[in-house]
C-alpha cells in the first residue's frame, strides 16, 4: 500500500510517500481502506518530535481516518467487513489501510459521507466533550470561540449554537469571519483589527463571556480572561498559535474563574460510556440535517506536505482531508 512516512524528525517537506506491507489486524482490531485521513494540528508537531507522544522512527503520521472496514480480527464483536466508519490511531492515518482497535472506532451517521468522516471523530469528539462535560454549557449562555473558523473552533460555533449559546466567533480575518456566521455564529469579532475585551464586553453590555473556548493560547488567552464573566469556564483545547500562556492566578481569583483542560482522547479512555452518548447525540442531530463537518481541501495522499504547510500558514478554513485514492 501507499503511505506518507516519516523517517527522520522536521517539517512537512520531509515526509514521503513509500510502499509499505499491508496491514494486518489484530485479535480486536479491523483494517480500513482509507477513503479519507484528517489532518490534525498535532500532526505537525508529531512529525517535528514536538508533540506528547513520540513514536519511534520511521513512522507513518496521521491520528484520524475513516473508511470502509475490509478484514476485522478473530475476536472483533462491534464491527464487520463492509461497515462504515470514523476511526483513531496512534499513527498510521497517511496510507491507503490502516488498523485500529474495534473500541476506537465509530459507525459513521446514515448519510454522512466518508470524506465528512474523515474530518468528524476527533474535531466534533473533541468538542462535543469540551461543551457538554467541561464546560457545562447552558441554553442562554454566552460562549466565546477563538480561532473560530478552524477545525476545532467551526465545530465549536456550530454545537454552541445547537446547544442554546449565544456564540461570539473570533477570527483573524473577515472571509473567515464570515464563514463562522454562515455556520451559527450570533457576532463575530476581528482579533487582528478589534480589542477581544472590549468588543465582548460590549457585545455582553458589560458582562463578558460564561465560556471561552481556546485551541490558540498565547497572548490571546489572557486578553480572554479580561473579558469573561463572573463564574466563566476557561477552556484550554490547544495552542496553534505556538506558546504556551501563562495564566495569571489573579484573573482566575478575582471572577472566580475556572480553568479547564480538555483531554478527549483520556476521556474516552476513562469515560467511554460519555463518549458514546455525545456521540449518539451527534449522531441524531446530523441525522435532523442541523450540522454537517465543514470539509475545505481534499488533498491527494502524495501531497500531505503541501496540506501541513497550508495548515501551519493560516490558509486553512473548517477541515482538510488526505484522500489516498486521488489522483
Amino acid at each position: 500500500m501507499k503511505a506518507i512516512v516519516c523517517t527522520q524528525l522536521g517539517g512537512p517537506d520531509q515526509l514521503t510517500l513509500q510502499s509499505l506491507p499491508d496491514p494486518r489486524p489484530g485479535p480486536h482490531e479491523v483494517c480500513i481502506a482509507v477513503a479519507a485521513a484528517g489532518i490534525n494540528f498535532p500532526d505537525t508537531l508529531m512529525i517535528q518530535g514536538k508533540y506528547q507522544v513520540r513514536p519511534p522512527l520511521p513512522f507513518v503520521p496521521g491520528a484520524e481516518v475513516a473508511g470502509e472496514v475490509i478484514e476485522v480480527g478473530a475476536e472483533v464483536t462491534r464491527f464487520a467487513v463492509g461497515d462504515r466508519v470514523a476511526a483513531f490511531v496512534p499513527v498510521g492515518g497517511y496510507a491507503a489501510k490502516a488498523v485500529a482497535s474495534e473500541h476506537d472506532c465509530l459507525a459513521l451517521p446514515d448519510g454522512m459521507s466518508l470524506i465528512e468522516g474523515g474530518g468528524y471523530g476527533l474535531v466534533y469528539g473533541t468538542v462535543s466533550h469540551a461543551l457538554m462535560q467541561c464546560a457545562n454549557l447552558q441554553p442562554g449562555e454566552t460562549l466565546l470561540v477563538l480561532g473560530a473558523a478552524g477545525g476545532v473552533g467551526l465545530a465549536a460555533v456550530q454545537l454552541g449554537k445547537l446547544m442554546g449559546a449565544r456564540v461570539i466567533a473570533a477570527a483573524s480575518t473577515a472571509d473567515k469571519l464570515a464563514l463562522t456566521r454562515a455556520h451559527g455564529a450570533d457576532d463575530t469579532i476581528n482579533y487582528r483589527e478589534q480589542s477581544l475585551k472590549g468588543e465582548v464586553k460590549a457585545l455582553t453590555q458589560g458582562e463578558g463571556a460564561n465560556v471561552i473556548f481556546d485551541p490558540v493560547g498565547g497572548p490571546l488567552a489572557i486578553e480572554c480572561l479580561s473579558a469573561a464573566a463572573w463564574g466563566a469556564r476557561y477552556l484550554v483545547v490547544g495552542f496553534a498559535e505556538g506558546n504556551i500562556p501563562a495564566l495569571p492566578a489573579n484573573r482566575l481569583l478575582l471572577k472566580e474563574l475556572s480553568a479547564k483542560g480538555v483531554a478527549w482522547g483520556a476521556f474516552v479512555a476513562r469515560e467511554p460510556e460519555v463518549n458514546a452518548a455525545n456521540f449518539a447525540q451527534l449522531a441524531r442531530w446530523y441525522g435532523e440535517g442541523k450540522f454537517k463537518p465543514v470539509i475545505s481541501g481534499q488533498y491527494p495522499l502524495a501531497e500531505a506536505p503541501r496540506a501541513l504547510h497550508d495548515m501551519l500558514a493560516r490558509k486553512v478554513t473548517g477541515k482538510i482531508v488526505l484522500v489516498p485514492d486521488a489522483a
